[in-house]
């Protein structure tokens, strides 16, 4: 791969490492991903064009352009990896998978629709994996900085992922209806499409801009959805990281997320504010001698903070 299409070099587990060099989950699976979408357009289209055989040229051409722009738009965003190429993908990915159900619903024949199935299950399957993720984020990183993209937290996460399925039906239904000129169902279905879009694609982009990220200085957490501001931590401030235990004390900064948690502790009291709610509109800030994070690799953070000599416990 180009340096455009790795991780740091300073990563491991499943991300390049200055000694090991990328794994083999690194390398292959952003290939996969791409060539996979590749074959959703090259073998998977039969099945999109069976399903709406037969109907108006209006709902043809519209189901036609709909389909090609998302996978332009999501092929563009695997070839570039940056942040915003990771909102993209996960948002886009699974569409083709709805583009799927729908054709067998509408009387694709099997063959075809596994034919788009089974590559779209694939491409959504790669672009969720953690070392996506870090491939994705890690290429916009400045300088000696890792990133490390943390895991949702679960009220969050449900709710994007609700929020998604109410999005992906609106946006695949809606015009389509008005292709058809089904004024009554075509313009309120695609209108809460376009305020989804407006409205949620802030916080779905949000939710891939959350990173534990090691610098030289030490480390931030920077987190627009669970902090008001991002929290800075100096090297000289860290007594120790590891994996927090069941009985910890310390503040939980992960959302709160599910799995194993990461816990810093430091050698003076730190500040941070959480982020805006109804409730606290003003934010709620807090001090701390230990807080947590969840990294989606809990293990390659540790190794990573070890490798730039910070105390792990």
């Amino acid at each position: 791969m180009s340096s455009a299409d790795s991780p740091s070099p300073t990563s491991v587990d499943g991300t390049p490492d200055p000694k090991t060099g990328p794994t083999i989950a690194a390398r292959a699976l952003p290939w996969l991903a791409r060539v996979a979408w590749i074959l959703v357009a090259v073998i998977g289209g039969s099945a999109i064009e069976s399903a709406v055989d037969g109907r108006s040229d209006a709902v043809r051409w519209t189901t036609a352009i709909g389909a090609w722009f998302v996978f332009a738009i999501v092929a563009i965003a695997l070839l570039i990896p940056a942040v915003v190429s990771l909102t993209v993908i996960r948002v886009g990915t699974p569409l083709a998978v709805v583009a799927a159900i729908a054709s067998a619903i509408a009387g694709s024949s099997g063959l075809d629709v596994a034919l788009l199935l089974i590559p779209a299950g694939i491409t959504s399957a790669a672009v969720f994996t953690a070392e996506v993720g870090r491939w994705m984020v890690q290429a916009t990183a400045y300088g000696d900085e890792d990133r490390l993209p943390l895991r949702s937290p679960v009220p969050a996460g449900t709710a994007a992922v609700l929020t998604w399925i109410v999005w992906a039906a609106a946006v695949t239904t809606g015009p389509l209806a008005l292709a058809a000129e089904n004024w009554p169902l075509g313009i309120p279905v695609t209108l809460v499409a376009l305020v989804l879009t407006v409205f949620v694609g802030p916080r779905w982009y949000s939710m891939t801009r959350r990173w534990l990220v090691l610098v030289p200085a030490g480390l931030v957490v920077h987190d627009p959805l669970v902090l008001a501001d991002t929290l800075m931590v100096r090297t000289d401030q860290i007594l120790g990281i590891g994996l927090a235990r069941a009985d910890t004390q310390a503040a939980d900064l992960t959302g709160p997320a599910s799995g194993y948690a990461v816990q810093v502790d430091t050698t003076e009291p730190v500040s941070t504010v959480f982020a805006f709610t109804p409730k606290e509109p003003n934010g709620k800030a807090i001090h701390m001698t230990g807080f947590l994070v969840a990294p989606s690799r809990p293990g390659e953070a540790l190794r990573l903070a070890s490798a730039r000599n910070l105390p792990i416990r």
